[in-house]
């Protein structure tokens, strides 16, 4: 070929390559696949709304951009209650909440976030990924056009926030408390007033009067509302969120439209923010409740031994008859129940026999 000719073709071909690469610019960005995220949380809240922002920005990051995950706070897009609903008819494609919201749909939802007297974190991953648990939650939630995941969660969680103090049972009697879920099935059924409120409603109507306690999440979530400015009487254990998983869930369509790589990716992202989003919870709740007790004067107090013993009757009988509601409710009991006791027998000589050997007093 003579160089002339040589010059000429390649110039043509840098010309078409340049062509072709203004072209493939657009191309790629119409391969985007943009995916709303509406959650129940307040924006930006700490460890619960910057956690499923965390999550959209790494599905993203991982993805190439490829998946563009756009949060929208509690009320930005739809109520928060209005959450599942809104993954479930495709008006969202993902939302970001606790499962126990949702107990309206079905009673077995409570299992998949917390239940009274239930499993801890770490025992709730083990059902999950191990004990059968995923199987099931995915069998439920298919029922709705909804594929979930765990993407977080809280740890042992508070008693919560009283306005006087507990001394015994009677003392729930009448009580205006906040508590979702099957926990606030059972303090209805020792004389309590449990209601549901999502999280931006709880510090108004805690500071108006309209009612007595509520509960949250734990020091570091409980610290930011400033619920130490309107009640000083802060109770511990929780008994009705031992180990709080928050959901999230993408549309059942959308999920099965994404390509394998994709959906490998999802999983990942899921699955590091519930371990990120723990490790975030344990590290951050001892210096705020510090900042509580020493800051602004709250006071600690411990439910008594016989109180708690009432409650977790209580609890027993509440979970039990929420297992007769339907028949997928009474199959997630049943595995979730019977991992609960392989569960307390192994941490009688693993966690529960550490923490407690640890506890003795030998200088350190």
């Amino acid at each position: 070929m003579k160089r002339r000719d040589f010059l000429k073709n390649a110039a043509t071909a840098g010309i078409a390559g340049a062509a072709a690469a203004t072209l493939a610019a657009p191309a790629i960005a119409q391969n985007v696949r943009e995916l709303k995220m509406v959650t129940t949380w307040p924006k930006n809240f700490p460890g619960l709304g910057t956690s499923a922002q965390r999550l959209a920005d790494n599905i993203t990051a991982i993805s190439g951009g490829a998946l563009s995950v756009k949060v929208y706070a509690a009320g930005e897009l739809v109520p928060p209650f209005e959450s599942f609903d809104a993954v479930s008819n495709g008006t969202a494609d993902m939302y970001h909440g606790a499962e126990y919201y949702w107990q309206g749909k079905s009673k077995a939802f409570n299992f998949f976030a917390a239940v009274p007297f239930g499993l801890t974190a770490t025992e709730m991953n083990a059902w999950i990924h191990h004990g059968g648990g995923q199987q099931l939650w995915d069998e439920l939630s298919s029922g709705f056009n909804i594929k979930p995941f765990m993407a977080g969660n809280t740890g042992v969680q508070m008693g919560g926030w009283y306005n006087k103090e507990i001394n015994s049972l009677d003392d729930y009697k009448g009580l205006k408390i906040r508590m979702p879920g099957l926990g606030g099935e059972v303090l209805r059924r020792i004389g309590a007033a449990a209601v549901a409120l999502p999280g931006g409603e709880i510090f108004p109507a805690l500071q108006s009067g309209a009612i007595d306690a509520t509960e949250w999440v734990g020091p570091w979530n409980d610290l930011a509302f400033g619920f130490y400015k309107v009640t000083k009487y802060y109770y511990y254990p929780g008994f009705h969120e031992p180990g709080t998983t928050l959901g999230s869930a993408m549309n059942l369509k959308v999920w099965e439209s994404l390509s394998a790589d994709h959906k490998a990716m999802v999983s990942t992202a899921m699955a590091a923010e519930n371990s990120i989003s723990l490790a975030e919870f344990n590290a951050k709740n001892g210096d705020a409740l510090d900042t509580l007790r020493n800051e602004h004067g709250v006071q600690l107090r411990k439910f008594d031994d016989a109180t708690l013993q009432a409650i977790g009757e209580a609890s027993g009988s509440v979970v039990r008859e929420a297992a007769e509601s339907d028949e997928i409710t009474k199959k997630v009991f049943n595995s979730f129940n019977d991992f609960r006791k392989k569960s307390i027998a192994w941490s009688k000589i693993s966690d529960q026999a550490y923490w407690n050997a640890r506890i003795l007093p030998f200088k350190y």
